[in-house]
């Protein structure tokens, strides 16, 4: 497994929020990350990242226990997230941005050269000299998961990256994570559009209650709609 957490128990104060989580991703897996909003997705993510310690619980990743570790320490490790919200840099052009983050992996040629990033997202080579506040919300989408990419991640995770985005930019979302589906990367992702995760992701898991309610691979999740009205709110 690259990614291992197992009895996740976290919360905020006196606040509980993840009740016994257990996660796997394995390298090249794509793992989806469902529920309604306020169900401990973004908890858990923060728990994964290091922006909250759990409660009890633990975390391997790569083979090392990560818990307790600070996000800094994570990431560089190689786990990488694109967060909710984007958070580009407003005076940072979209090149300046790719070259800042580059950090290229120990022991293994880089894959994901500013270049390579490029012809992922020619928009972006459109506006290369454009700052970060001179780009479109679904532009700025774009640069996040491309700047994370930039640091060449063994795990990217994806939080919520088509929220908010027209359609035709969601679209172009999508057919990224594809394509790095079949580069082999290996992807946690968080969205509510069901439907369009069934053929990219690996496996799925739905929160309800900070807890585990039901996993499985697409084919089961297709079969069974009951699970969609239930959990998702689809």
């Amino acid at each position: 497994m690259l990614l291992e957490a197992t009895s996740i128990e976290a919360g905020y104060g006196a606040s509980q929020v993840l009740f016994g989580i257990d996660l796997r991703v394995g390298a090249g897996e794509v793992m989806a990350l469902l529920g309604r909003n306020g169900m401990g997705k973004s908890t858990l993510l923060k728990v994964l990242t290091g922006t909250i310690a759990p409660m009890c619980g633990g975390v391997q990743f790569c083979g090392a226990a990560i818990g307790g570790q600070r996000p800094d320490a994570i990431a560089r490790r190689g786990m990488a997230i694109v967060p909710e919200g984007r958070h580009v840099f407003p005076n940072l052009s979209v090149d300046e941005h790719l070259r800042a983050f580059a950090r290229p992996r120990p022991g293994s040629a880089p894959r994901w050269t500013v270049e390579a990033l490029y012809k992922l997202f020619p928009r972006l080579s459109e506006r290369k000299a454009n700052a970060g506040n001179q780009l479109s919300g679904g532009e700025q989408q774009m640069l996040a998961i491309a700047r994370a990419l930039s640091t060449h991640p063994r795990l990217l995770i994806l939080d919520e990256a088509t929220e908010g985005l027209a359609p035709v930019i969601r679209e172009e979302i999508w057919h990224c994570i594809a394509t790095l589906k079949s580069e082999g990367e290996a992807i946690l992702v968080v969205d509510k559009y069901v439907q369009r995760l069934l053929p990219l992701a690996d496996r799925h898991m739905i929160l309800e209650r900070g807890r585990v309610v039901w996993q499985g691979d697409s084919a089961a999740l297709d079969a069974d709609r009951s699970l969609w009205t239930r959990y998702l709110g689809v």
